[in-house]
């Protein structure tokens, strides 16, 4: 167990610290273009990236997951997926760029054409980005990628920030997303010692892409399923709609993303270094998902129950119409850890076809759901979405009962006392609402509320989890 924590919990730190450290800093250079712009302006951005993230699906291929997850690699196959990724990126691009004034048009949005293209540039540092962090997380050099993230995030939100300030709006974030991009590709070339040697290595690659083009595959999916209802809402809705369901949207997701990516890049390499110890694994997969409910749980029920005072603090009254967004879409993101976890596995077992397979069966099920919605408007969107992430967090859980021994069943026992204890926490923090404060005093108050609740409830229901995370602070500091 100490062996599993230390391997685990070590790389999950700096991980976590480089996340969000990077998405603290978005976090609040979009709070304050929030601040400067309407919804429908807010809106007009959320479909931008929407289009990068798909595009950038081709380009971060499966490769890079390849590489991670195979037992051997060699030098030649991290050149070789290097220069496949840049590749890749100039006929992708090209497509972008040709695409534009199509989007542009079909939205009715022409801010869009010179956008798209100006931030569709990420595409080439971000290819070599994919094959940065698949090496640092080969040899689980976090601590590197926590050090050259900062430096490129503080650069280029200092420079969004004074960019807003003189009126450049919503090209702010352009210009962010550019240097980001760029400064941490150089900081990683200089944190790291990967060097692209030599050129494409046939053999190499077909070994990769054997396994590789199934990841693809199933990151496309996964990707334009996730940004579907973005898609949909700014088109049959309204911009504002699409507004508000994006910045309601990035308060859950800026939590649950973060962790889930932290245990992305630390749970493949740690659970593949041990595939064919299937006891083990079994007690990892336990560990992973015991600990992220214990974390994300209370956050996402505190989160819900605090939206309304947090809106007014954070935002201003014109944006109150997207609290019953928040607390619909913290639901949905309380499984997002959950996903992660046994899909994780499931790729270090080196079953592809089997996560090819769920992805395909969870789509088909999530798109019959969304015809039934379409008709009950944002909130019916919304409410089908929860019983959908609710669904495919079983579906995701059902292979590793015959895997490993720990099913749908057994998973959902384990996440009973931290389920109970932060809806019980919620309730508690939801009720404070009427209190004659200020938001922000209300909003502190409940926070405040809501920790010393939950620590509590997990004293009595949770000692066990209480106890590794000492362990695991207790850990770090003597690490530090």
């Amino acid at each position: 167990m100490r062996q599993r924590e230390e391997s685990v919990a070590g790389g999950l730190f700096w991980k976590l610290l480089e996340l969000l450290g990077a998405q603290g800093v978005q976090f609040v250079v979009a709070l304050f273009l929030a601040r400067l712009m309407t919804p429908t302006e807010y809106g007009t951005i959320g479909l931008i990236m929407i289009f990068i993230t798909l595009a950038n699906v081709f380009v971060q291929s499966g490769f890079a997951t390849a590489l991670i997850q195979a037992e051997q690699v060699e030098e030649s196959d991290f050149s070789s997926v290097f220069w496949i990724g840049l590749a890749v990126s100039v006929p992708v691009y090209g497509l972008l760029f040709a695409a534009a004034p199509l989007i542009a048009y079909y939205y009715e949005t022409p801010v869009l054409l010179p956008l798209l293209r100006a931030m569709g540039l990420v595409l080439f540092p971000g290819a070599v980005i994919s094959v940065q962090t698949a090496y640092v997380s080969r040899n689980l050099q976090f601590r590197k990628l926590f050090e050259a993230t900062m430096a490129a995030v503080i650069l280029s939100g200092l420079v969004a920030i004074l960019m807003a300030e003189r009126g450049y709006g919503v090209f702010a974030m352009a210009a962010q997303q550019l240097i980001y991009y760029v400064a941490l590709m150089a900081g990683l070339f200089i944190a790291v010692p990967f060097r692209p040697r030599g050129g494409i290595v046939l053999k190499r690659v077909e070994k990769l892409f054997s396994f590789g083009w199934k990841i693809l595959l199933s990151g496309l999916l996964d990707t334009l399923w996730n940004n579907i209802y973005g898609l949909l809402i700014g088109k049959y809705y309204s911009k504002a709609a699409l507004g508000g369901y994006n910045r309601a949207e990035q308060f859950p997701k800026l939590i649950t993303s973060n962790l889930s990516a932290a245990m992305q890049s630390v749970l493949l390499p740690t659970y593949a270094r041990r595939q064919s110890e299937k006891e083990s694994l079994r007690d990892m997969l336990r560990d992973s998902i015991r600990l992220s409910a214990f974390v994300i749980f209370p956050m996402m029920a505190g989160m819900a129950a605090v939206g309304t005072s947090l809106i007014r603090t954070l935002l201003t009254e014109d944006w109150l119409f997207s609290v019953p967004y928040l607390r619909l879409l913290c639901l949905c993101y309380a499984f997002w850890p959950l996903h992660v976890s046994n899909l994780q596995m499931i790729t270090a077992l080196g079953r592809s076809d089997l996560f090819l397979k769920l992805e395909c069966i969870k789509k088909l099920l999530g798109a019959a759901l969304l015809v039934l919605s379409f008709r009950y408007g944002m909130m019916g969107l919304l409410i089908f979405k929860a019983v959908d992430e609710a669904l495919c967090s079983a579906l995701n859980a059902w292979p590793l009962g015959r895997l490993l021994g720990y099913g749908p069943g057994r998973q959902y026992r384990d996440l009973g006392p931290a389920a109970l204890c932060s809806l019980l926490m919620g309730a508690l923090v939801y009720r404070m609402e009427r209190l004659p404060l200020s938001a922000p005093l209300l909003l502190l108050a409940q926070l405040a509320a809501g920790i010393v609740c939950y620590g509590v409830l997990a004293a009595v229901f949770q000692r066990d989890m209480l106890r590794y995370l000492r362990n695991f602070v207790r850990m770090r500091g003597k690490q530090a």
